[in-house]
């Protein structure tokens, strides 16, 4: 999946980009107070991405 897609995602969900790392994004869901960071690569595994979507306490993308 594409990173913006992803990103796209979390933010409809309600995420936040708290700070930007030297090679990741922070996003914090600030409803759940979760954090979790989001690479900066072009194309993110899907597997990956569900990770994410659970470390950040939203529903998990398809």
């Amino acid at each position: 999946m594409k990173r913006h897609e992803l990103m796209r995602y979390l933010a409809a969900h309600g995420c936040k980009v708290e700070r930007e790392g030297s090679r990741h994004t922070i996003l914090s869901n600030p409803v759940a107070g979760a954090k979790a960071p989001v690479p900066r690569h072009s194309e993110i595994d899907n597997r990956l991405a569900v990770k994410i979507c659970y470390q950040l306490m939203v529903p998990p993308i398809r």
